[in-house]
């Protein structure tokens, strides 16, 4: 991973600047919206490169990110000061983006592992119960985790289908996002509120049923969908995957690594303790630094005791995972304008979006902060934009668990739901994307994906408005 190695020189040199041991808060509403143009670049470089030069992309998106990454902070540094460039580097890196990491490796590594046995035949009624599993896998061991483990034996069981593209795309409606909405295990936006102070069954408790009509609609209109191909279509006369007896776990050892991730990022949430250290301004606390390196133990040992055949037979690769190291890497950083001018609030120039979630009396309008939270989600990384609207709302974890329930449960629904929208929307999205692609599965497009997105879960959006964020 060159860009991540880059970027942690970077951080290295401007750490050995004067003054940059000083955190320095960055003025959103002080901020021209011009600063976001280098993050509006990268987005559209995710979206229009892979159509316009695919195998410049294909080498290259890594330099394409650090580009747009340098396009913002040496401007940044030049009018701002390399303290405070540097300050906000440090901050993105240490706080936001090496957590992230170390935990999609994790899962991604131990999920790598194991190995489903077994030819499962992709029928549209066996497609549905891979879909309804990995979706009841994701709030207990994260949107990545279930998707890593579910995506190989999905794409297996498809491979002698003529179009399976659709079905990797639900995959990612449902287990990539919908299923990771229940506990703060599920997806990062609601490990941060968890994090904040939000009760860990509360999410459960205030948003199972528009989870449950979420996820029943979307299986439903699949069943229909790929029934229909299937009956167009048939299957291949030759099936690549030979059939074998019963269905079995290779590496099952992961199994156990599995739960230790579970274990130590419920643990870090839990363990409230003011030990830490603060590295140039960003303080990193002793909950996050134990779970990290966990989390860094956890990856290495997966890698020791899991046999070659596992991944082998997985066709285990790090290709996706360095795709999405890299260009999120760009995203952590080139956000970090965007997500300051978003927590200047009114006065920021995003002014008009955090007043359109207040309604005239002065009080928060539930249906616009789950269309808010969610168009952000939708583009942005997820667990920031949660963070700004749950501090728009208040910031309260009690008073938003009772009074402002509704608020809290339209933006958490906005940020989980929503995320599912364009293939960065969440993290696993691309990776899923990725696996798939590796596979020889064929997958839109990124304005095809959205296509997709815009037909199925938007009307379906509306009408969770309509039942339940009036």
């Amino acid at each position: 991973m060159r860009f991540s190695r880059g970027a942690a020189m970077v951080a290295l040199a401007l750490m050995c600047l004067p003054g940059l041991s000083m955190a320095a808060d960055i003025d959103g509403g002080s901020l021209s919206w011009a600063w976001g143009i280098p993050f509006a670049g990268i987005l559209l470089s995710i979206a229009l490169m892979p159509l316009l030069t695919p195998s410049f992309w294909h080498h290259h998106f890594g330099k394409v990110a650090a580009a747009w990454t340098l396009a913002f902070f040496l401007p940044f540094a030049a009018v701002f000061g390399p303290a405070v460039a540097g300050s906000s580097l440090v901050h993105a890196m240490l706080a936001e983006y090496i957590p992230f990491i170390i935990l999609l490796v994790a899962l991604y590594t131990v999920a790598g592992g194991i190995f489903i046995r077994g030819n499962l035949h992709g029928s549209p009624a066996v497609n549905v119960a891979i879909l309804a599993i990995g979706t009841a896998l994701a709030s207990f061991m994260g949107t990545t985790g279930a998707s890593m483990l579910m995506i190989r034996p999905l794409i297996r069981a498809n491979d002698n289908r003529a179009h399976k593209a659709h079905v990797v795309v639900f995959f990612i409606f449902l287990v990539s996002n919908a299923g990771g909405s229940l506990t703060p295990l599920g997806d990062p936006p609601l490990f941060l509120g968890f994090l904040k102070g939000v009760d860990f069954f509360w999410t459960v408790r205030h948003i199972f049923p528009e989870t449950l009509f979420l996820v029943g609609s979307l299986l439903g209109i699949f069943y229909l969908l790929d029934r229909w191909y299937y009956a167009k279509e048939g299957v291949l006369p030759v099936d690549p995957t030979p059939d074998t007896r019963g269905i079995g776990f290779d590496g099952a050892v992961n199994f156990w690594l599995l739960a230790a991730v579970v274990g130590l990022v419920l643990f870090s949430g839990f363990w409230k303790t003011p030990l830490g250290i603060t590295i140039f301004g960003t303080e990193v606390g002793l909950p996050g630094l134990v779970r990290d390196a966990g989390l860094v133990a956890v990856t290495f040992i997966s890698l020791r005791l899991t046999p070659a055949s596992v991944h082998t037979d997985n066709q285990f690769s790090w290709g996706p995972m360095q795709e999405v190291a890299k260009l999120f890497a760009g995203i952590f950083l080139t956000i970090i304008p965007v997500i300051a001018m978003l927590k200047a609030g009114a006065a920021g120039p995003f002014g008009a979006i955090v007043s359109a979630v207040t309604r005239p009396d002065g009080e928060p309008d539930p249906a616009m902060y789950f269309w808010a939270t969610g168009a952000l989600s939708s583009f942005l990384d997820n667990a920031p934009t949660y963070l700004v609207f749950f501090n728009t709302a208040g910031g309260d974890p009690a008073t938003l668990m009772t009074t402002l329930a509704p608020t809290l449960a339209a933006i958490s629904a906005g940020a989980v739901f929503m995320g599912a929208n364009s293939y960065i929307g969440n993290a696993p999205n691309m990776m899923v994307k990725a696996v798939a692609e590796e596979r020889g599965v064929a997958m839109p497009s990124f304005f095809g994906y959205m296509a997709w997105s815009g037909a199925v879960l938007i009307p379906l959006f509306v009408i969770m408005t309509f039942i339940w964020f009036r």
